[in-house]
């Protein structure tokens, strides 16, 4: 071999040098970059994990950071919300959260956020902390809530038991945000009352049954022929039955009347108080503790296992569509599949079998 055959065969073996160098930092950055994903994703999921066990041992300061993470709907936020509910989950809980659930539904313009109002001053008089879940119309601009509820809801900025907070309904029907349930779940075991305030469009309400412990139905006297509620679902759903401006007098009283005789003809016992939410404030005490009445007398396991298992099934729908439920097999076979699960799972864990279920058929 020559001397410039040696030359440019050792050029040729320098080159090849180089590139194995190069492919082999090339793989060790490649490396790097997926390491640094990972523990910035393990990282992130174990501050999520640490708000979760912050909310569970009661402390009401990591509800704002919570929220903000549960009402994020990025793909890439998943598992960071599961380490969330895993630690308010009744698992890790050792039972249902603690929390009264209280579902507040009715017409728009019913005084739902006054009545509240006045409600949350009664509890914080108890001693009990608050936190008001309030689903708002979407602002067809921003798709965000169209008037947050502490515009509307009276409150105290000083007081760190009660917490407001407002989101947007979006395009789902029902009354309830796409987030209401895992944040109800979430709050649930931090704050004595947790209210869920519906979005106020009427007869499509009634999926904060699913939610809640104990529905109020609130309704306007002098609004039209209270009967004319037989017709419309949300009569399905109170164990309280609320009529606002007792100091309308005869009005009020009427809409009581019919109120009860609608209820008797459905069957129904439940409950019919007529308060006055401004002055001069009547019949707010009462309709505080007939909500504690009806909590005592739940059996809270079974309501809370169910209301998890619908919600689940309704989160399922909601992003697979029907073509997803078919998949399942129909709405029965889902139903039955999320009957052999365990209690103690939170929805999203539920969602999840579903999931996997339907990938398997």
């Amino acid at each position: 071999m020559s001397a410039g055959d040696e030359a440019r065969a050792e050029r040729g073996e320098a080159a090849a040098g180089d590139e194995a160098r190069a492919e082999r930092g090339e793989a060790a950055a490649g490396d790097e970059a997926r390491a640094e994903r990972g523990e910035a994703a393990a990282g992130d999921e174990a501050r999520a994990a640490a708000l979760g066990a912050r909310l569970r041992e009661g402390d009401l300061g990591a509800a704002p950071a919570a929220l903000n993470l549960l009402e994020n709907r990025s793909p890439a936020r998943r598992a960071e919300i599961a380490a969330l509910l895993a630690e308010v989950s009744p698992a890790r809980l050792g039972g249902e959260a603690p929390g009264h659930i209280v579902g507040v539904t009715g017409p728009p313009g019913a005084g739902k956020s006054t009545l509240l109002s006045a409600l949350a001053r009664v509890w914080r008089q108890r001693g009990r902390t608050v936190g008001v879940l309030a689903v708002d119309p979407s602002s067809k601009r921003s798709g965000g809530a169209l008037l947050g509820d502490r515009a509307r809801i009276d409150a105290d900025p000083a007081d760190r038991g009660l917490f407001i907070r407002s989101t947007a309904a979006g395009e789902r029907l029902g009354g309830l945000a796409p987030a209401t349930r895992a944040a109800t779940q979430a709050l649930a075991a931090a704050f004595d009352v947790v209210v869920v305030e519906t979005v106020g469009v009427g007869q499509s309400e009634t999926e904060v049954a699913e939610v809640a412990d104990t529905v109020a139905v609130v309704v306007q006297p002098g609004a039209g022929d209270v009967l004319q509620f037989l017709k419309a679902g949300i009569m399905e759903v109170p164990d309280v039955l609320v009529v606002t401006k007792s100091d309308l007098g005869a009005v009020a009283e009427r809409a009581v009347r019919d109120l009860r005789a609608a209820l008797r003809s459905l069957g129904d016992g439940a409950p019919v108080l007529a308060v006055s939410s401004v002055h001069p404030v009547a019949g707010i005490e009462e309709l505080a503790g007939a909500l504690d009445e009806h909590r005592a007398g739940l059996d809270l396991r079974a309501s809370r296992t169910r209301a998890r298992r619908l919600g689940a099934l309704a989160d399922f729908v909601a992003e697979h569509g029907e073509r997803g439920l078919r998949a399942l097999g129909g709405r029965r076979a889902a139903e039955r599949h999320l009957a052999d699960q365990d209690e103690a799972l939170d929805g999203l864990a539920l969602v999840r079998a579903l999931e996997a279920r339907s990938a398997a058929n």
